[in-house]
């Protein structure tokens, strides 16, 4: 999946609009106008589609997490990564949505998809860790998809 595609698809799995996704990346400190966002959404064989960085997704995702947990106690907003893997977008998605790894499960659940305790726990694990284990596209796929799935 592309950085736009990831985007694309937690906007709709998470219920927001344009406007609301340039506020989100807005609390970083970074302006971003609706316009922009519109650009990053459209496919990739449409006119005027603009490919969206990972700094500008990390900008996205700590947004996020300052919008639905508050701003850090010393105003501070984390620091930017360049490059954004599939594990610390997984990470920052439980993070910003103050998920435990049973609610990471039950998500996983939702659509069907079958993720061990101990294989979740190496995808939040720090890099280089020997139970470190890079999560598939597939498993973000899956994870994403369950969110958009209403509750009961």
């Amino acid at each position: 999946m592309t950085n736009n595609d990831i985007l694309r698809r937690l906007r709709h799995a998470l219920d927001i609009n344009d406007t609301k996704v340039a506020e989100i990346i807005s609390k970083t400190g970074e302006k971003t106008s609706r316009s922009q966002v519109s650009r990053w959404l459209k496919r990739e064989d449409e006119e005027g589609c603009k490919t969206i960085s990972d700094a500008t997704l990390c900008r996205f995702f700590d947004g996020l997490i300052i919008e639905k947990r508050g701003a850090r106690p010393d105003g501070t907003v984390p620091e930017t990564l360049h490059v954004l893997s599939n594990n610390e977008i997984l990470k920052k998605l439980r993070i910003a949505l103050e998920m435990r790894n049973e609610d990471v499960t039950a998500v996983f659940e939702k659509v069907g998809f079958v993720v061990s305790k101990a294989e979740l726990g190496s995808f939040f694990r720090k890099e280089g860790h020997r139970n470190y284990r890079p999560c598939p596209e597939q498993v973000l796929r899956k994870f994403i998809q369950g969110l958009g799935m209403k509750q009961d």
